[in-house]
């Protein structure tokens, strides 16, 4: 066990949404997330639509012996997003932390060949839900003066991409995390953006490998091949960059979008 008493995020509560870890050779960025956050010393909530990969992460945060609890919760649906907010408070007595991770890409297309109904599916997953989540967590914000709001965004959301809607809906939520960073400053409510580049997990190796036919070796390569330090990160990376924006080191840093892309983002321009 860890000794997490002079932790950075020491007595914080952390709501963690998509910290579910599906299979794969690697660790995703929810649950890297969730370990970095409980080694800090944080209480958790861990949110996902499956609560069998919010459980595998519970129980690899359990090492550090923090409280963890798991709420199962769809956040297309606003309902869901206030049980959120409403639980974390009845179990904790407060929310310091939201940790938006979440998103999904499969089944976007060319604009001209885009189905509306897959458009409508994917944004309201990746800003609407976002947006839901954050309007129910707020008021509780508001009410102690002080709350830190970390969004992860996507590099595709400032670069060139061949489909239209992941990278519409990631440049959307850049826009509202500065917009909530300007409206609740005065509250003592920061807002920060991560925009990961390629990072190795399972979302992003094992769905690509399977969808394409091909092995995970050369989708690995394939990848690496385009970052200017030749190998892609991981999601302790995306992790690390988390819990400086949620920890007090970043008390004066609100409305950033912060790439963690090994460099990719110079190198695409």
């Amino acid at each position: 066990m860890n000794n997490t008493k002079n932790g950075r995020l020491r007595d914080k509560v952390a709501v963690i949404v998509g910290a579910g870890q599906l299979a794969g050779d690697t660790v995703g960025n929810g649950r890297a997330v969730a370990e970095r956050f409980a080694q800090e010393g944080a209480q958790l909530l861990l949110v996902d639509t499956d609560e069998a990969a919010a459980e595998v992460t519970r129980q690899a945060v359990a090492a550090y012996g923090q409280p963890a609890s798991v709420l199962r919760a769809d956040i297309t649906h606003e309902d869901d997003c206030s049980a959120i907010a409403r639980d974390c408070m009845s179990r904790y007595g407060r929310i310091d932390i939201l940790h938006n991770n979440v998103g999904r890409s499969r089944g976007d297309r060319r604009t001209a060949d885009m189905d509306s109904d897959m458009w409508d599916e994917i944004m309201a997953m990746n800003l609407k839900g976002m947006f839901m989540t954050c309007k129910h967590v707020l008021p509780h914000m508001v009410s102690q003066g002080a709350g830190s709001i970390i969004n992860v965004s996507s590099t595709a959301s400032l670069a060139a991409r061949p489909t239209v809607t992941y990278k519409t809906s990631k440049g959307a939520v850049n826009a509202f995390t500065q917009h909530l960073a300007m409206e609740n400053a005065e509250h003592g409510i920061r807002a920060n953006a991560i925009l990961p580049g390629l990072i190795d997990t399972p979302m992003a190796i094992e769905r690509r490998a399977q969808e394409r036919g091909i092995s995970k070796d050369v989708v690995r390569a394939e990848r690496e091949a385009l970052v200017p330090m030749h190998r892609m990160g991981t999601g302790w990376d995306v992790a690390n960059a988390a819990v400086f924006l949620a920890s007090e080191e970043a008390r004066y840093i609100t409305g950033v979008l912060l790439p963690v892309d090994g460099g990719l983002l110079c190198k695409r321009g």
